[in-house]
Formats: C-alpha cells, structure tokens, sequence
C-alpha cells in the first residue's frame, strides 16, 4: 500500500507517523514544498510551539472551537489532550503545562517537537519518505487511486491520499490555500474563508499611549453580531488592541466585515466579575476615603495609571480635582466607561492571522476516519477543514487528533 500525503505540518507529520504505526509496511510518501518539514509548528506559540492544552474535559475542549467542534468530538476522545501529552513525551519530549493551561515543551523549542517526528522517518525500519521541496500542483482520481502532479519532475501514484496543506495563515510557511483547489477538483465544497485569531486595529488613536499595558481578565464583547464575547486576557498596542481575547473575539466575527468606512464597535469590561452597582459603590467609597487626592490618582487604585489617565480624558472628568469633590453623575461616568470601554475596530492585524476560518465542508467528511464521503480513498486532516479554534494549543490539537484518525484509517484500520 501507497499512501501521499500532501502537507508536512502538524496535521500531515502525525498521519504519517499513525500511519506507520498501523500499517509498518506501508510506503508512505510525504510531500513538503518547503525544504524542512513542520515550519509552521515550529514558530507557533513564538517559536516555543504550544503544544496542546492542559484542559481535558472533552466537552470543554470542543465549546473551545468556534466552528467545527461538533465534527471533532469522535477523534478528539480517540485522541484527546492527555494522549497528545502523553505520545510526546514518550517519544523524547518533556512537557509543561503552564498557570494558563497551554502546553509546552520544557525546552521552550518548538524544534523538539518537530524533531519527533524526524527521528521517526529517519529510523531504519521506517517506510515514511518525506519528499521536501516539492510543489504539488495537482491532484486526480484514477482507477487504482490517486495521481500526484507536481511543479517539476514526475508525478506520484498513490492508492490513497491525505490532504493536510494547512489554511491561508503564515503564507511565508507555505500555507497558501492550495489544498483548497485540491479538494475542490476531487468534488468536495470549500465553505467561505476568513483570517482568524488576528490583533485588532482601532479608529481610536489613544491606544498608542498604553501600547505594552497588558490587562489580565477583562470581556470583549462585539455587541452587533451574536454571542460575540469572550473573558481573558488583552493587552494594547501602538495600533489598537491584541492577545487571548482579541484573538478568540476575533474568531467569533471572522466572517465580520470591517474597514474604516464600515467599523466594528466593541467593548471592554475590565471588570467582568464585578457588577456596575458593586462597582460603583466601590469607587465611590474609595474617593470618600481618599477625598484629599486627585480623581484620577484615585482611579489609579482600580486601575493601571496610565488608563486611568485615559479614562478621564474619554469621559471628560476633571481629573485634578480632588476626589472629594467627585459627584455622582462622575462615578456613573467613570464606571459606564470601565464596564464598557468602547473601541470601534477599523481592520485586522495584517499577517498577525494564525489560522483560517473555513475550509472544505465537514459535512463531505466522515468524522470517525476522516475519510471524503464523495471520493474513496481521499482523506483530510487538519486547517484544511472548516475546524478552527481559539488561541491556547486547540488548534494543533485538532490537528494532532484528525491527523491521528485519519493516518490509522488510511492505512486500513476502520472503527
């Protein structure tokens, strides 16, 4: 048996190595435009590669994706987080699971984990062949299987195939949708695609004075499009806003459309544990004990100096004016503001994508092998499908899992 597998991430390096390990004498052809294999793994995370997530609850792990959950509950309890953990390190990688629960390798190097599956394809008795700097321009269904064309050189015969080429995020890794035009000339439907987990920019210029403060838990909320909210942290930059929950916002209005002329207005709770009541009587309180100092170094109590500064000015409170002095119509000012910065987005942080929302219709895919339900043999893995999740290692993990499902599968072995 002959399987190819097309796409050399995370996706197509474990359905190699699941595919090795269900079926050793199988020859499996791994096709790689880029001269190494696993680029994108290696700079996830900032180069430290987030592995997966510490969270093993399935049921929590799948409200994690935005879109495709439901299609991923089979492989994610037949490959869930702790078996991820636990493949890894006993293949030779220690792990880490850090306060917020995204997984990493001890080393900080996402390199090692890379390095895995090298081992494996180098080992003697592999049959793996990554096939590295080669550019596949087509794909076509024969009577025997599967034709590979590629940019140069002879085309590959496969009896099956593993499309796992990866989304539009990180173009200069070489995800650049091409799988797409695979699955399509194969009849299967790609769902619309949208940039996901990307920095927000805003029209709002006072961002830039705060740009490096970061903000540990706080909800963004887009008021305009449904259940658009989500609590984590954030942090500002010279152009509006990033972090976990930006990004995971992000996620929820990926099909949003935004520019200057037709802006997306949002808000910040930076106190989404604590109602406006509460919070009022708190501020006041705080000004009555500290009525001798100004309003806005008494907001510096609640808040980081710098946007406390802010605040006054977005609100208009006299902010030198001794905190005694502060009326009631002032802490209403002050606590609206707070339980609901506004920001109204103008655009997307260019290339800061880290996945793509949408991909081929998970409804053309059967969930417990990963198999096309319209071209036998063909199966996929990975961003190529309309699967995406929020920061924090769900997207890699979807990938471990489908890739996982889909190498056992295609080398013969069906639930």
């Amino acid at each position: 048996m002959h399987i190819a597998i097309i796409g050399g991430g995370a996706a197509g390096l474990m359905a190699a190595a699941a595919a090795q390990e269900t079926t050793p004498a199988a020859t499996i052809s791994l096709i790689e435009r880029n001269p190494s294999l696993g680029k994108k793994v290696i700079i996830s995370g900032g180069g430290r590669c987030n592995v997966t997530t510490g969270l093993h609850d399935i049921r929590a792990v799948l409200s994690r994706y935005p879109r495709g959950g439901k299609f991923l509950s089979s492989a994610m309890r037949r490959f869930p987080p702790a078996w991820t953990i636990a493949w890894f390190e006993a293949h030779g990688v220690p792990l880490k699971t850090e306060e917020d629960l995204r997984v990493f390798p001890r080393s900080d190097d996402g390199k090692d984990v890379v390095a895995v599956f090298e081992r494996l394809f180098r080992a003697p008795d592999s049959h793996v062949r990554p096939l590295l700097g080669r550019h596949a321009v087509a794909v076509a269904k024969t009577a025997h299987g599967f034709a590979v064309s590629f940019r140069s050189g002879a085309p590959l015969t496969a009896d099956r195939l593993i499309l796992t080429t990866g989304g539009q995020a990180y173009r200069q890794t070489g995800s650049t949708g091409d799988g797409y035009a695979f699955a399509e000339s194969l009849g299967h439907r790609i769902t619309p695609l949208a940039p996901s987990l990307n920095s927000f920019f805003s029209k709002e210029t006072w961002p830039k004075e705060l740009s490096g403060l970061s903000v540990p838990r706080a909800k963004l909320s887009a008021p305009g499009v449904l259940h658009a909210a989500y609590v984590g942290p954030f942090l500002f930059t010279h152009r509006g806003v990033s972090g976990p929950a930006v990004f995971a916002l992000s996620a929820l209005v990926a099909f949003e459309r935004f520019d200057a002329a037709h802006p997306l207005p949002i808000t910040i709770d930076l106190f989404p544990d604590e109602k406006a009541e509460a919070l009022a009587a708190r501020l006041a309180e705080t000004f009555r004990a500290n009525g001798k100092k100004s309003i806005k170094t008494v907001l510096g109590f609640l808040l980081p100096k710098a946007l406390a500064a802010v605040l006054v000015a977005e609100v208009d409170v006299e902010g030198e004016e001794q905190a005694a002095q502060a009326s009631k119509k002032d802490v209403t000012a002050c606590v609206r503001w707070m339980k609901g910065m506004p920001l109204t987005v103008i655009g997307r942080g260019a290339g800061d994508e880290f996945v793509t929302a949408g991909g081929v219709d998970t409804d053309e895919v059967n969930p417990r092998t990963m198999e096309s339900r319209i071209c036998p043999g063909l199966f996929f893995a990975g961003e190529i499908l309309n699967v995406d999740g929020f920061t924090g290692g769900f997207n890699l993990q979807a990938s471990w899992a489908t890739g996982r499902v889909a190498g056992e599968n295609s080398a013969g072995v069906f639930p």
